[in-house]
């Protein structure tokens, strides 16, 4: 259960509604997803999540697929249902197969394993690793 009710074009301010025109314009669809219409009670937080998100999830070293393989990862790790549910339909738009997406569940599934391991006994980082 939300603890901000979702706001409508209609709802939004002028500034919120200028930014869900931009993620339509961005993303080439008539959609804006419940993350942005609860952020929108705070248009300037909005503004500034919605830029920043468009930045790094753009094209870059990363291709857009691998950025949203690290989108799920990370939101799988910290828990966030919300996300690891965007971001895997945002995968399969950008051509994450089924195969792919069991072989990212294994590694994540793997990395908590491991990384569980590791904190528990306290290893230390092998000096050859350190860069």
């Amino acid at each position: 259960m939300g603890t901000v009710p979702l706001l409508s074009d209609e709802a939004a301010s002028p500034e919120a509604r200028a930014v869900f025109d931009d993620i339509r314009i961005k993303r080439n669809t008539d959609y804006v997803n419940n993350f942005w219409r609860a952020l929108a009670h705070d248009p300037a937080a909005l503004k500034d999540t919605w830029e920043s998100v468009a930045r790094v999830m753009a094209p870059g070293a990363l291709e857009p697929l691998v950025k949203e393989l690290v989108y799920v990862a990370v939101s799988t790790a910290n828990g966030c249902s919300y996300c690891v549910h965007s971001h895997t339909a945002a995968a399969r738009a950008k051509g994450m197969t089924p195969e792919m997406h069991a072989e990212l569940v294994q590694v994540i599934g793997m990395a908590m394993r491991t990384n569980g391991m590791v904190t528990a006994l306290g290893v230390e980082v092998d000096e050859r690793l350190r860069g």
